[in-house]
């Protein structure tokens, strides 16, 4: 890490996880699973900016992906992006909604509590 902004370099196991569904992904671009995989693996990682945009990815295929929308509202709080943070965690709860859900209202308002305002 060289300063106060960077984020930590990803140990080799998760550096290997992001490898393996990078390929998965690249082998298989079409199947929304590998994709939404390496997001989480890049998340567990801390690479909150790479999480976002492969989550992002994920609801352009998918604007139903109600975890995919609050993984990336998750990455957006970490980093420091707020309003979008704040739309994609309340697109998250609203598909929770209109799908039936109720287990994600709790990881949502944890995240929706760290937005300052």
């Amino acid at each position: 890490m060289s300063g106060p902004d960077r984020r930590p370099e990803p140990s080799s196991a998760a550096q290997a996880k992001i490898e393996r569904f990078q390929a998965l992904h690249d082998k298989d671009p079409d199947n929304p699973l590998h994709l939404f995989a390496l997001g989480q693996a890049c998340l567990a990682a801390e690479d909150h900016e790479r999480a976002a945009a492969t989550f992002a990815t994920c609801l352009e295929r998918d604007p139903e992906w109600m975890m995919a929308a609050i993984r990336r509202g998750r990455c957006l709080v970490q980093l420091g992006r707020f309003e979008e943070a704040r739309a994609s965690l309340e697109l998250g709860a609203d598909l929770a909604v209109r799908q039936g859900h109720e287990e994600p209202f709790e990881e949502i308002r944890e995240w929706l509590d760290q937005i300052p305002g």
